[in-house]
């Protein structure tokens, strides 16, 4: 029988608590990641924001929350499942791994 095999990746519930002036940036920050936003709770005058974001997507993430808050921005993630990786992506991680193959047996 033919297998259908996928591949897998860590999802990592994250929680970052930001300036109230920052919560649209921040938001839209987290969707560019494939983030799933998955709700808010105002902290007098800083703003709690938890998602679900891809482990791959939040690893250089201290660098971006820093710029975006001035500094003044704070996160904590932890593993919450593994999910399929997308289609297009999953694609694009096997073609690379071919190239890195080919190129090692040269």
């Amino acid at each position: 029988e033919e297998a259908d095999p996928v591949l897998l990746e860590p999802i990592m519930d994250v929680e970052v608590t930001v300036p109230d002036e920052s919560v649209g940036a921040v938001n839209g920050d987290l969707n560019s990641r494939r983030g799933r936003l998955q709700g808010m709770e105002p902290k007098g005058g800083m703003t709690s924001i938890k998602a679900e974001v891809p482990m791959s997507e939040i690893l250089t993430y201290s660098q971006s929350l820093t710029s975006l808050t001035g500094g003044r921005g704070d996160y904590h993630m932890s593993f919450a499942r593994y999910e399929e990786v997308p289609t297009h992506i999953a694609q694009k991680i096997i073609a690379e791994a071919k190239q890195d193959k080919e190129e090692a047996a040269v």
